[in-house]
């Protein structure tokens, strides 16, 4: 099984910046396509980002050019650059990664904690 720790959110104000961190743990997988999720109170869980093992990513339209994900695969860890946030980028921010057991062959998934991003005067 594959943990995943995030950490980094917290309070900015308009046009501040946040770097999400979410590393994965555990033995005997490998790492897939790695992704950041979000959702805002009463709405539904939205893909802000997403980036595979060959380093190819997409956005969705709300967070292009302000947002940047990469991945640093040594650390098995993705991150989540965030620039001139806005306050409707409040959220749980969560990162999501596609992995494989090595035994089984399987691909599965796993779920960071979340991690709140406000964003306030």
């Amino acid at each position: 099984q594959v943990q995943l720790v995030e950490s980094g959110g917290g309070l900015v104000q308009p046009g501040g910046s946040l770097r999400l961190s979410c590393a994965a743990s555990g033995s005997g997988f490998s790492i897939n396509a790695m992704l950041w999720y979000r959702q805002a109170p009463g709405k539904q869980r939205e893909l802000v980002a997403s980036i595979t093992s060959g380093g190819i990513t997409d956005y969705a339209d709300s967070v292009k050019d302000r947002f940047t994900i990469s991945r640093d695969n040594a650390k098995s860890t993705v991150y989540l650059q965030m620039n001139s946030l806005k306050p409707e980028d409040t959220a749980v921010y969560y990162c999501n990664v596609d992995w494989t057991d090595g035994p089984s062959g399987l691909s599965r998934r796993s779920w960071g904690q979340g991690t709140q991003v406000t964003v306030s005067s």
